[in-house]
């Protein structure tokens, strides 16, 4: 594992502003890490210790959503038990395999069909203001996703937010509050998952980790509340510029000079 570099007294309030713009984007519409990973890596962290660093702080975030969507009556936590089970155990088996595994091929599909994706929403701009009828059961819907977007989320990672989103729009019917809604619990899941991991080999560095953790904690609770406050059509454009983003980068990614 890298050695960690010494950070001077400044970064931390800097990882917590980042932090707190993380938690708020990313309770409402995903993509927080494009705000977090960034600041770790310009700190001159080596990329192992900053993904671990990183999911310390975003349990932190997804935790602080989660709970006020909860208590807003947003999402019923024992309708996702089965999904939160499956996202963890996805998440797990992810991560073991990424060590057997080249990721690449994921890199270069993923972003695509992220962009696909979002597209096909531009499209069909009244999916995912209201409610609509379920395609699948909940209990096939969190066995497959929660262990096929758990896997992703602990083998590459880049954008599961918005696939869960998506999934739950799509599938159950959800809409766009309510999805991003539950999309908070099942990112919660795997990123509690993956931290264990990354703990148990030395990959997470506790004081940036907690830095980003206390901003995304404050955000968590921001971001939920103007989701809630604002409703689906506030949520909706948010999430479509999110994860355009998402699919840009890893685009850009996958072109860069070394991929």
């Amino acid at each position: 594992m890298p050695l960690a570099p010494q950070l001077p007294v400044w970064a931390y309030p800097l990882l917590f502003v980042a932090g707190l713009v993380a938690g708020t984007v990313d309770a409402i519409a995903g993509g927080g890490g494009l705000i977090t990973l960034p600041a770790l890596l310009g700190l001159g962290i080596p990329a192992p210790l900053a993904l671990g660093t990183n999911k310390l702080g975003s349990v932190f975030g997804t935790l602080s959503a989660t709970w006020s969507f909860a208590r807003r009556g947003a999402v019923d936590l024992r309708e996702c038990k089965i999904g939160i089970v499956c996202s963890a155990l996805g998440a797990g088996l992810g991560v073991l395999a990424v060590r057997q595994i080249d990721s690449s091929l994921l890199g270069r599909l993923m972003p695509w069909l992220l962009a696909a994706i979002v597209v096909y929403f531009i499209l069909r701009p009244q999916l995912g203001d209201t409610d609509r009828h379920h395609r699948l059961e909940t209990t096939p819907f969190y066995v497959l996703f929660g262990l096929g977007l758990g896997f992703y989320d602990g083998f590459f990672g880049p954008g599961t937010g918005s696939f869960w989103t998506i999934a739950f729009v799509v599938l159950l019917g959800h809409n766009f509050l309510k999805a991003a809604a539950h999309t908070k619990v099942m990112n919660l899941a795997s990123n509690a998952a993956a931290l264990a991991f990354f703990a148990a080999h030395g990959a997470v560095l506790p004081l940036p980790g907690l830095a980003i953790g206390a901003g995304q904690l404050i955000g968590g609770r921001l971001g939920s509340h103007l989701a809630m406050a604002r409703g689906a059509r506030f949520v909706r454009p948010i999430f479509l510029c999110m994860a355009s983003l998402v699919a840009l980068k890893l685009i850009y990614a996958s072109f860069a000079p070394g991929h």
